[in-house]
């Protein structure tokens, strides 16, 4: 049986199987994408849902595997050399997973890059600008009621960065073209996010995004998806 006692989060979220991997995390669009991908590549996993709050992502337990207070986080048992590893941020942990099981990623070398390249354009793109989007259109409403500049920056970036998606996606199943991979996992739940959780579908325009709209219902219809968008569970 696999020692996780050096990681401090498996005091406060004991792992009742230490042995396989461990994913702390909720179902927002930054956390689904690692139930995904672990159900994805039939990797056994025991998922542990961290609140937001201080006895959640801001305890000391949870800021001692990712420091910067944030899910999802994960602790591999059979990390390399076979020690245990943990890992933050889930961009990383998509890439750490796909090179794992050598699945989810191409074997080519360009073709793998290149999935790393649309998997940092989500990072760094797609995630922090539709999240700035939700946050002004759906959160933040009444507190810039005089002031429409935020929701509409946000907005307009939000939609320049749909319209790269949708070229990307033009005459292609995928974002790699027949492979499915950890770059689509990173992205769409974060476009189904903007839909669903703040209700952005009409002001976004997603009706002018054919491709793109397509691509997420072929991304939801995968039962990977079907189960992974919903894990952690509800208590």
């Amino acid at each position: 049986m696999a020692d996780l006692s050096s990681f401090p989060i498996t005091k406060k979220w004991p792992a009742s199987n230490p042995d396989i991997i461990q994913l702390y995390s909720l179902p927002t669009p930054n956390g689904v994408k690692v139930s995904i991908a672990l159900e994805e590549l039939g990797l056994p996993y025991e998922p542990h849902r961290i609140e937001f709050g201080p006895e959640g992502v801001k305890s000391p337990e949870f800021v001692s595997l990712n420091p910067n207070g944030r899910i999802p986080a994960i602790i591999d048992p059979d990390g390399p050399g076979g020690k245990p590893i943990g890992l933050f941020e889930s961009g990383a942990i998509l890439i750490y997973l796909a090179e794992k099981t050598g699945k989810l990623i191409p074997a080519d070398a360009a073709a793998r890059y290149e999935t790393i390249c649309w998997v940092m354009f989500q990072m760094g793109g797609i995630g922090p600008m539709f999240g700035q989007f939700g946050h002004f259109y759906k959160f933040a409403a009444d507190k810039v009621a005089n002031n429409s500049y935020p929701m509409e920056r946000y907005r307009d970036e939000t939609k320049r960065l749909l319209s790269v998606l949708e070229g990307r996606l033009k005459d292609r199943r995928w974002i790699m073209g027949d492979e499915h991979t950890i770059a689509d996992i990173a992205t769409y739940p974060w476009v189904r996010g903007a839909d669903v959780f703040y209700g952005g579908r009409e002001v976004l325009d997603y009706a002018g995004f054919p491709a793109v709209t397509a691509w997420l219902e072929r991304c939801l219809a995968r039962p990977a998806a079907q189960k992974g968008l919903d894990i952690p569970a509800k208590a």
